[in-house]
């Protein structure tokens, strides 16, 4: 069978060639990148149709160059998705505010098209509280979520991730600007609406919002990747007025093979 060391005209030509049409199997299992199945899936309707059927990861690199219903409609087994907003340069305030690229439209169309997506990445895409509710309602197997440059959504929204989302494997906060709860509001402890006992937590990204680390610690001691930001005593409650021994928590975590952040050290 021929692979995609050669160009993609050179594969489709030759399979053109071929006696005996390959079936639609044997032509998707013949290429690895997304543009090379792109190119196949214009050779015939019946190649098209087998694009259609095998796709199952979706990247859409500008929220605005097709409509949610277009790329639902084409494309109906997906299970990794991919959308992005912004373009970079929004990432140094070039763009007025309230620009666009709201998730919303695309929020609902994922939610009916696609109920078994298991890893969702967005970058530079205006989320809301909302928006991750409706995340967490609509994707009960969503595995990974992965926000990257987003505003507009609060604890609140995190936290619904955490109690809905109960095989969530990968949780990665990227430099996204957290909204702080009304000074009338109780600040929320989004680690306790992670399920009871241990989670199935591998990666967990959160430099943008507050935790209270000891407790994360003990619910998810599989952790292989954390990124914290930063952190202080002060933000998880210590026992007997006991600084809460840290050591013993991290040495839980014998998985740990990346982490990231630093401790602030409050003046006396």
């Amino acid at each position: 069978m021929l692979r995609p060391t050669f160009p993609v005209c050179t594969v489709v030509t030759a399979m053109l060639l071929l006696p005996i049409a390959p079936s639609e199997r044997e032509v998707t299992s013949a290429y690895c990148t997304i543009l090379d199945r792109n190119a196949a899936s214009f050779v015939c309707h019946s190649w098209y149709r087998a694009e259609v059927l095998t796709r199952s990861d979706l990247f859409i690199g500008n929220c605005y160059a097709v409509s949610p219903h277009r790329a639902t409609s084409r494309f109906r087994r997906v299970r990794f998705l991919t959308v992005k907003g912004k373009p970079c340069f929004a990432d140094f305030d070039l763009l007025p505010l309230n620009w666009g690229a709201h998730f919303s439209p695309w929020g609902s169309a994922l939610a009916d098209a696609y109920p078994w997506l298991e890893k969702l990445h967005l970058k530079r895409v205006s989320l809301t509280d909302d928006d991750l509710n409706l995340i967490a309602r609509s994707f009960p197997s969503l595995k990974e979520l992965v926000l990257v440059c987003h505003e507009g959504f609060g604890i609140a929204g995190i936290g619904a991730i955490a109690a809905n989302c109960r095989l969530m494997r990968v949780l990665d906060l990227v430099e996204s600007v957290v909204e702080d709860a009304d000074e009338d509001e109780e600040v929320m402890d989004w680690i306790s609406c992670f399920s009871d006992g241990e989670t199935h937590l591998e990666s967990l990204v959160f430099e943008c919002v507050e935790c209270p680390l000891y407790g994360l610690m003990h619910r998810a001691p599989q952790l292989t990747h954390l990124g914290t930001g930063s952190f202080c005593a002060s933000d998880d409650v210590a026992v007997g007025d006991q600084e809460l021994d840290y050591s013993s928590a991290f040495a839980a975590c014998k998985s740990l093979v990346c982490l990231s952040g630093f401790r602030d050290i409050l003046p006396d």
